[in-house]
């Protein structure tokens, strides 16, 4: 079968790969400690799966408006005026499955080829393949840990060209934790400010997976002058552990709402029903469930931030917000395994830890930060515990010189 050009052009999500690859391993019998899943391992709310039950049984099963339910998109109006003061209508709100697929829909919307997205790296591993697979140049920004993996106003002003379409700023983003602070994104806004052909788009899906006491800022509450710039996505997947109910929304413009709801109209029709009734239940519900994930999160992120910068030749900075750890292996590269392999990059890292110590983790390349590792805490802090010890076995294993066999 000859497949589009559009397919060709970008490659399977890494983070899935290593998932299947994990599942593989398990099903041979072998004992493998998963450290890549980017998602709760906690239930849904009973509130919220009560939702969902009462909406099947009043028959709430049906097609819905294409931008989701009058009931979720008050939630949603709710949740953004709530958070952080900003006031928007049903015209400026879209839902679709997910916040995944709602980032698509904007790319899809309003890049033509030879347009560019300009996204720091490191960077979630679905932003450069969904520019691409819209025809559009993803321009890849280099974020050192230097300066806390985030964007610079500098190296923002340098990477805009006439070309340019979008911005994304993920924040708190995956996979570092890292977030921009309210000065931070006023510094990136006044560069904004000059450029009008340019939208932000900022992806916000763990901003309530937050360790600050301070809520997590918002560009377009920061800098009202780019209200009309800004798409704001989110969801309810990471927040309340909903990652396979798929709702996720945009708030922005309304048109580019409209555009992005007349290609759903063609694409899934509208969001499920019962799902969108779960979220909206969510949104607007008890947020006990919210507080007490974030106190244990906070807890793993502690503990496993410690375990790991005792290992010799790994470090990590403590993120400010989702669950994930970037972890700097680079003390590692240029070492020998003992079976005499040498370790070249961060995926030969990884794989060594698969294979000698049977933990799964992210090779950074995948996501922009080749010399790193993605490490996810959604999981028990026994597994956490566990995992670093053989990390730190496996690492104790490397030797800077391959290992001689003695001849006979």
């Amino acid at each position: 079968m000859n497949t589009a050009e559009r397919v060709r052009r970008i490659k399977p999500s890494p983070s899935t790969a290593a998932a299947q690859r994990v599942r593989e391993l398990k099903s041979q019998g072998h004992t493998i400690l998963d450290l890549t899943v980017g998602e709760p391992d906690f239930d849904t709310p009973g509130h919220v799966k009560a939702a969902a039950i009462e909406a099947i049984e009043a028959g709430e099963t049906k097609y819905t408006p294409v931008n989701g339910t009058p009931r979720l998109r008050s939630a949603i109006a709710g949740k953004l005026l709530e958070r952080h003061g900003l006031e928007c209508n049903d015209a400026r709100i879209a839902v679709g499955g997910g916040a995944k697929q709602v980032i698509f829909l904007a790319l899809m919307a309003t890049l033509d080829e030879g347009d560019e997205v300009i996204v720091p790296a490191p960077y979630w591993v679905s932003y450069p393949d969904m520019v691409r697979a819209n025809d559009g140049t993803p321009v890849v920004v280099d974020c050192p840990e230097a300066d806390g993996f985030k964007l610079t106003p500098e190296r923002l002003a340098a990477a805009i060209t006439a070309r340019t379409r979008w911005v994304v700023l993920n924040t708190p983003g995956n996979p570092t934790g890292s977030a921009y602070t309210p000065a931070e994104l006023h510094a990136l806004a006044q560069v904004l400010l000059d450029h009008p052909q340019v939208r932000v788009l900022t992806d916000e899906i763990y901003d309530e997976i937050w360790y600050r006491e301070e809520d997590a800022p918002s560009l377009a509450a920061v800098e009202p002058r780019l209200a009309e710039r800004v798409f704001l996505t989110n969801g309810v997947s990471k927040t309340y552990a909903m990652t396979g109910w798929r709702i996720g929304y945009g708030v922005g413009p309304a048109d580019l709402v409209t555009a992005i709801n007349t290609l759903q109209s063609q694409t899934s029709s509208c969001p499920s029903s019962v799902s969108q009734a779960a979220a909206a239940a969510a949104l607007t519900g008890p947020q006990d469930f919210v507080r007490e994930t974030v106190r244990v999160y906070r807890a793993r992120r502690d503990a496993t931030v410690k375990l790991i910068n005792d290992i010799p030749g790994l470090s990590c900075t403590v993120p400010d917000g989702g669950f994930y750890l970037l972890v700097n292996c680079q003390g590692a590269i240029g070492k020998f395994t003992p079976s005499g392999s040498l370790i070249e990059s961060d995926e030969d890292f990884a794989r060594h830890l698969l294979d000698s110590g049977q933990v799964a983790v992210i090779h950074g390349a995948a996501y922009g930060a080749p010399g790193y590792f993605r490490i996810s805490f959604a999981t028990s802090t026994d597994v956490l515990t566990e995992a670093c010890a053989r990390i730190a076995t496996a690492c104790a294993g490397l030797s800077s010189a391959p290992a001689t066999v003695p001849s006979v």
